[in-house]
């Protein structure tokens, strides 16, 4: 694949934007002007990754962040873990896990296989790294993990910028449960907006399966105000909701983590969803991706 390049005023060489038609849609490249090799990943218009090749234990984006924050607290910081991500994009948070926690052995599943050879080719890691892809449908690539393997179980699957309806019930949390080891964390990256009825359905589906949940975000968001990224975490195990907080809180951005009672609140009268009933996720509004 070849990337053209442009002269700056600094005279720095930067790469061109790269725009290629994948298998769901048009992702595009965008480079970041002022990291020589970092990138902004876009399908469809909707961002999807930031990469940072010289620095992969940088991560930009607010969520990314914060499924990072979650990351860190599987395990003692530099303890090699096991992942598993539903959802490729750039592979940010393999390559975070990678650089931080060296010789985790992580599995990826990606349904667009275009999109895989696209940063495969224009996004290289090392090929020390134990990072493994696999084109397949989340679910069905769930159910090729072993009983107990995962750690951590990252759920961050978009198709149209709307989570596909078959990852968002008991079915699919139950075998994500199985694949988790004893005191395992499953991770959800969701994007909801006013007035939050599918996160207040997901914080219960995810209820249904893992007697510890807790979610955070930015405040407004937890309040309805704005359209945003909400992150769910689940497990077998007491999480830690106090040094969770902790790291969240320091954000550039500071977010809010809601457990226990106010989660019970925040949640009153939604129900789990079920293969049988579910739906996609709602549909974004039209200035969601606008810059600024």
């Amino acid at each position: 694949m070849a990337v053209a390049n442009n002269t700056r005023r600094s005279g720095r060489r930067t790469p061109e934007p790269v725009r290629v038609c994948v298998s769901h849609g048009v992702a595009e490249l965008v480079p970041d002007r002022d990291r020589p090799r970092a990138w902004t990943l876009l399908v469809d218009g909707a961002p999807q990754s930031h990469v940072d090749l010289d620095d992969p234990g940088r991560l930009s984006f607010e969520y990314q962040r914060r499924l990072g924050h979650a990351a860190d607290l599987v395990a003692p910081a530099g303890q090699p873990v096991r992942a598993v991500h539903l959802g490729g994009g750039g592979l940010t948070l393999a390559r975070y896990l990678a650089a931080t926690r060296p010789g985790s052995r992580q599995r990826v599943v990606e349904w667009d296989a275009e999109l895989v050879r696209l940063v495969r080719e224009a996004l290289p890691w090392p090929r020390g790294w134990q990072i493994r892809v696999r084109t397949d449908d989340a679910r069905a690539g769930l159910a090729r993990v072993p009983d107990g393997w995962a750690d951590l179980l990252v759920a961050d699957v978009y198709a149209g910028a709307r989570t596909p309806a078959h990852l968002t019930t008991v079915e699919f949390l139950t075998d994500a449960a199985r694949a988790l080891r004893p005191g395992g964390t499953y991770a959800a990256n969701l994007v909801d907006g006013p007035p939050l009825a599918f996160t207040r359905s997901q914080v219960a589906t995810v209820r249904a399966v893992f007697p510890e949940v807790c979610a955070y975000a930015d405040p407004s968001v937890l309040r309805g105000r704005r359209y945003g990224n909400v992150i769910l975490l689940g497990s077998s195990a007491p999480l830690d909701v106090t040094g969770l907080a902790g790291r969240v809180a320091r954000d550039p951005f500071p977010g809010r983590v809601v457990h226990g009672d106010e989660l019970n609140r925040f949640t009153a009268g939604a129900s789990p969803v079920l293969d049988a009933g579910a739906v996609d996720s709602p549909r974004p509004p039209d200035t969601a991706f606008d810059p600024g």
